[in-house]
């Protein structure tokens, strides 16, 4: 569904991504794991045309968004929840919801509204609360449900469990995966190496920008170079 070939972008002068290489096929959750400032983000804004690549190539389902608008890929089905959920915290749960679908899944907002607030009974009890009076983990909810909202082909999930309780995490990855059951393909991009490992169907680890390793998630996880670098052992 996603093909990513020889992707560069960055910020002024300064490049962050130097040639990343990346596919996601249907029905898949693709793991792309790796610490704090090594591009996963400017990977995300890459994706959903805010960072304007500088060179290489991004096609979505056979069709390339390399210089796509944000809201051409938006309606395409290319959906991005960003990390720090960036609801709107002024607006109730009800109103972030119906903006999801300003843009795509508008003629079948209250079908898609009723599939939310099953997925997530508590924002259906929260439906009139402002956004940000909820918990963490509810506004982590109401993110993804937002994204939910405008029906998409792939979702990208940027960094869902942080700032979640150990508990919440395991809710969070438990709904990934049933999101995933129901035929949703899924692009989770993550800190949390080992569950989202064992989540995935195929990962990606980022380094400085590009990719370092990659293949089936089962078989990185076993890889002694990723155990040293990123689990101690």
């Amino acid at each position: 569904m996603l093909e990513v070939r020889g992707l560069r972008a960055g910020y002024g002068g300064t490049e962050v991504l130097r040639g990343v290489d990346l596919d996601v096929g249907p029905g898949e959750i693709v793991a792309v794991l790796g610490a704090n400032g090594v591009g996963k983000t400017t990977l995300n804004k890459a994706l959903s045309g805010i960072v304007p690549p500088a060179a290489g190539e991004i096609r979505f389902e056979g069709r390339p968004i390399t210089a796509a608008a944000p809201d051409a890929i938006v309606a395409a089905g290319l959906i991005h929840v960003p990390e720090g959920r960036k609801i709107f915290p002024n607006l109730s749960v009800h109103e972030n919801l119906v903006l999801g679908s300003y843009r795509r899944g508008r003629a079948r907002r209250a079908a898609n509204l009723e599939r939310v607030f099953s997925t997530f009974p508590r924002l259906r009890e929260r439906r009139a609360q402002g956004a940000g009076t909820l918990s963490g983990g509810e506004q982590q909810m109401l993110a993804i449900g937002r994204g939910l909202m405008a029906e998409p082909r792939l979702l990208i999930l940027d960094e869902p469990s942080l700032g979640l309780s150990p508990l919440l995490v395991e809710e969070m990855f438990g709904l990934i995966q049933r999101l995933n059951r129901e035929g949703l393909p899924i692009m989770l991009v993550e800190q949390n190496v080992v569950q989202s490992l064992d989540l995935a169907t195929r990962a990606y680890i980022l380094e400085n920008g590009s990719v370092a390793l990659s293949g089936e998630a089962r078989r990185l996880a076993a890889d002694p170079a990723l155990r040293r670098a990123y689990l101690g052992l």
